[in-house]
């Protein structure tokens, strides 16, 4: 397989090593908007013909399709911000190849009531586009990171597998991941914290048959993390996989999306978005256009050089709840990675590489046929057995937990 990698960020690096190690892999293009970035990374990669470099603008889909055309890719896998996904979505369409990202398209709140109902929502945009993919018989694969991403593949396995009814899904991202020494260091993109969290989060309701929105960091819930850690406060969050899981777990009556954030970092989180540095449109500042959230983007620490600074597990994981063979059971599937052996045995900080191998194991499903398609799709659409098969092959922890069916409850 082919692959222009666009995004030399955190998670773009850990894609990059560990595409190096894998025979199935061609070639990818390393383009960024910082080529000092791209440079640095081809020279750890050591191999300039199998990693050429580029500069890109990732705003410009013209640019991505000139890119893929020239290198003759098979794949375009976006590891950007969210707020480039559609010039990217689109320049692979253009360029007739393949498409992955590990988010969506952006949502903008309900015009009138954004706190109840949703307005353009997560992916609708890519989504509206997928008739044209089919034409092309090209794959646009959606939201394949760890969450989403994983968190999908886990809850098609549990469909498949481990329920004859699934009634509920949430998924509950967490852990005691942490940074000592900062007063602000989120663990990945600022941009992408401040969107997802200070957006109205999406709960899907089966009852009535759609998606409603609460206020951010609504409904918190202490849930029982394993490896140890144990209770941990979660609050909603606007995330992917409340709108992809209903999608295609037909029946389902409730989703939700909940982090693990702590009182201190929503507390800053809030003072951002009160002084209005979470906004994107540009404001005018001595004669020159800047966005504030940029700017915060540019003053706190890159996640990309913390690595070494993280301690702690990351957890993420799909709680699912229903009956098999007319009981009830709930279980918990979930990757769990520690920061320091993560750094020691990858080479990449602990968040990057929790993303980045869903999309090296999805990649390579496509380049050997195990996984196939047309059309614009997210992760449970395919069949979750490969996908936990090359796991296992390659050593990543993934684990489930059964839970004492209405012990503990979502709210």
């Amino acid at each position: 397989m082919r692959i222009l990698l666009v995004g030399i960020g955190t998670v773009g690096e850990a894609i990059a090593r560990m595409c190096g190690q894998r025979e199935w892999c061609e070639l990818m293009v390393l383009a960024d908007y910082d080529f000092a970035r791209v440079m640095a990374l081809q020279a750890t990669l050591g191999d300039a013909d199998r990693f050429p470099g580029e500069r890109i603008d990732a705003r410009d889909s013209v640019a991505v399709a000139d890119l893929a055309r020239r290198h003759r890719v098979d794949l375009v896998m976006n590891a950007v911000d969210p707020r480039f996904v559609m010039p990217i979505f689109d320049g692979a369409l253009a360029a007739g190849v393949h498409y992955m990202d590990m988010a969506t398209s952006l949502s903008r709140p309900h015009p009138k009531d954004p706190f109840r109902f949703p307005g353009v929502k997560l992916g609708d945009e890519q989504f509206d586009r997928a008739e044209e993919w089919e034409r092309a018989g090209r794959l646009a694969l959606l939201g394949m990171g760890m969450d989403p991403g994983l968190t999908d593949v886990f809850a098609a396995h549990a469909a498949k597998h481990l329920f004859d009814e699934v009634r509920e899904v949430h998924i509950r991202d967490g852990g005691d991941l942490h940074i000592p020494g900062y007063a602000f260091a989120p663990v990945f993109s600022i941009w992408t914290t401040i969107e997802e969290c200070l957006n109205p989060p999406v709960e899907w309701d089966g009852e009535q048959g759609d998606w409603v929105t609460t206020p951010p960091f609504s409904a918190p819930e202490a849930f029982p993390f394993p490896e140890g850690i144990g209770q941990v406060e979660c609050v909603n969050v606007e995330h992917e996989e409340v709108l992809l899981v209903p999608r295609y777990l037909k029946g389902v009556r409730r989703v939700t999306f909940k982090y693990a954030l702590g009182s201190d970092f929503i507390a800053k989180l809030q003072f951002l978005h009160d002084i209005g540095l979470d906004r994107t449109e540009p404001v005018r500042v001595r004669g020159v256009e800047v966005s504030p959230r940029d700017v915060v983007a540019a003053v706190v620490p890159d996640p990309i050089t913390m690595g070494d600074k993280m301690v702690g597990q990351a957890v993420v994981g799909t709680w699912v709840i229903g009956s098999k063979d007319g009981k009830p059971r709930e279980v918990f599937l979930y990757q769990m990675a520690d920061a320091a052996e993560t750094l020691r045995a990858t080479g990449s900080q602990v968040v990057g590489w929790q993303t980045g191998f869903n999309p090296v194991i999805a990649m390579e499903l496509l380049a050997t046929g195990a996984w196939s398609g047309s059309g614009v799709h997210a992760p449970e659409a395919f069949d979750p057995d490969p996908y936990l098969a090359l796991l296992d092959h390659y050593g990543i922890h993934h684990a489930m937990v059964e839970m004492e069916p209405g012990a503990h409850r979502p709210t």
